[in-house]
């Protein structure tokens, strides 16, 4: 069985992201929720509620990228 080379379509020419990117973005925003998790302990522990809330900020803005990368 040969492939036909006329037929065959690259994810570039199907617009279609590559899979090692999907999880590089899926990975980058889980590390953004957890680091956003972190701050916030760090913040209630200190006392601080401007680092507490910069880490709540920062830990929601990972779980919309999480909910976002995975509608796509």
């Amino acid at each position: 069985m040969e492939i036909d080379k006329d037929k065959v379509k690259t994810q570039d020419e199907e617009g279609e992201p590559a899979a090692i990117d999907q999880v590089e973005e899926r990975v980058e925003a889980e590390l953004k929720r957890l680091q956003g998790r972190a701050k916030e302990r760090v913040g209630q522990g200190l006392e601080n509620s401007e680092l507490e809330r910069e880490g709540r900020e920062l830990k929601e803005e990972g779980e919309r990228d999480i909910d976002d990368s995975s509608s796509q």
